[in-house]
């Protein structure tokens, strides 16, 4: 399948006001194969969304019009709810990974194998990425956009340091040496190589997959042992004893928001975030960020994934299906129209496309899409969905790291409440 060509002016050109504040858009046509679309979002995604989609329309040898609906993500579940229950539901919708096998599990979504490579041609998005929107082997979404875990780095206070910033592929023994060795030489008071993440679920997480484990089993309960943990807590006990690391009270202060992480505070060298947290990071720092992977085990499995950060799937109501398809197609691999949406749904899964958004990018943005684009090689399958109740186990890891570091229990200790304690937050 082709894709348009476009130049710079023409994607910048013009944009489309919208209609009703309600979040309704008009069709811009009243003849043509109807299809509704209907997201989540705020107005700056509306008017992204509304620009590509009446492009798309003017594209069609066969008239096709588009009505949209939009709200905020707590309506936008309940009312599509309430649509596929009615039988009412939109063509094309918007659908985050938490629900795609509920739905799928209702028999209300349409599977896409069909269309693979001809009115969908999103194979160049890769094994990961198309598995990360399928159930049971068949294809029931288009991924939007992807979003990874990683390290953030502040290189400058690597190089004044005179140590070498961890990169993809270091181990995480010799993160640890240089970090230490961090601490004796960097200039600066107070000042260490990196934050504590010893309480973060997401670091855990990836530590564990590198070992072959995962936090939790595809039937929801945890997937790891005291043992794990255990280790995953005497790692940053060491690091933190040899001053590779911020102390607890320093740590403490970290708040889960990018104005009070170490590396914003001006504590540490290195921090851990999401990819699409980047640019927001950027905005809160003095100092020109960069973004890496966290460490490797040698030998290990691979321990980041690509997460799809939401994906277009349609309806197995709809009367229409291939027009549905064709507007994906269209928003998510043609240039013409992804170059509009832009990092607005995260980076996008097509290599082509990335690569054709990055004369429009700023600096932390390149930066962000670089990453994902580095990461390939490193990323594995989709780990199982958090089960209810993994919130509260996230909360509690976070306050037994703390007892941990503090002095008040040993890492042993921690694994084995760590075990104790999230196991029965999934139960409750």
């Amino acid at each position: 399948m082709t894709t348009a060509r476009i130049d710079r002016r023409q994607l910048l050109a013009g944009g489309m006001g919208l209609a009703l504040a309600s979040g309704l858009a008009p069709m811009a046509r009243a003849a043509g194969t109807p299809i509704r679309m209907v997201w989540w979002g705020n107005e700056e995604r509306a008017r992204r969304t509304t620009e590509a989609i009446r492009g798309f329309e003017a594209a069609q040898d066969d008239a096709v019009a588009v009505a949209t609906e939009y709200m905020g993500w707590d309506d936008y579940w309940t009312r599509l709810a309430t649509q596929v229950a009615g039988g009412n539901a939109p063509d094309l919708i918007q659908m985050d990974y938490r629900y795609l096998f509920e739905y799928v599990g209702r028999g209300t979504l349409l599977p896409l194998d069909e269309y693979l490579g001809n009115a969908l041609d999103i194979e160049d998005f890769g094994k990961e990425n198309l598995a990360s929107c399928s159930v049971d082997g068949k294809l029931y979404g288009a991924n939007v956009g992807v979003n990874s875990f990683g390290m953030l780095l502040d290189r400058a206070a690597w190089e004044e340091a005179g140590i070498e910033a961890p990169e993809i592929g270091t181990s995480w023994e010799t993160f640890a040496e240089r970090c230490a060795a961090f601490k004796e030489a960097t200039p600066r008071r107070r000042f260490y190589a990196t934050a504590d993440t010893s309480g973060q679920g997401n670091s855990f997480e990836l530590w564990l997959r590198q070992r072959g484990k995962e936090l939790y089993t595809e039937a929801g309960e945890l997937a790891y042992d005291a043992d794990d943990a255990g280790e995953w807590f005497d790692y940053w006990a060491k690091l933190r004893a040899a001053g590779g690391c911020v102390p607890a009270d320093v740590q403490a202060q970290f708040k889960n928001s990018l104005e009070t992480a170490p590396i914003t505070l001006g504590t540490a060298a290195t921090d851990f975030a999401f990819s699409n947290q980047f640019t927001g990071y950027q905005a809160v720092n003095k100092a020109s960020l960069d973004m890496t992977a966290l460490p490797v085990l040698p030998d290990g499995a691979p321990g980041h994934y690509l997460k799809p950060s939401q994906m277009f799937v349609v309806s197995s109501a709809s009367k229409a299906p291939e027009a549905a398809v064709r507007l994906a197609h269209y928003l998510v691999r043609d240039p013409a129209g992804a170059l509009i949406l832009g990092l607005d749904r995260g980076v996008p899964a097509s290599p082509a496309i990335r690569e054709a958004l990055l004369p429009e990018l700023d600096e932390a943005q390149k930066k962000s899409v670089a990453y994902i684009s580095a990461i390939g090689d490193l990323a594995g399958p989709l780990p199982p969905s958090p089960p209810k109740g993994a919130g509260e186990a996230y909360a509690i890891m976070l306050k037994i790291s703390q007892e941990v570091a503090f002095g008040m229990i040993d890492p042993a200790e921690g694994g084995r409440k760590l075990v104790t304690e999230s196991a029965a937050s999934l139960t409750r």
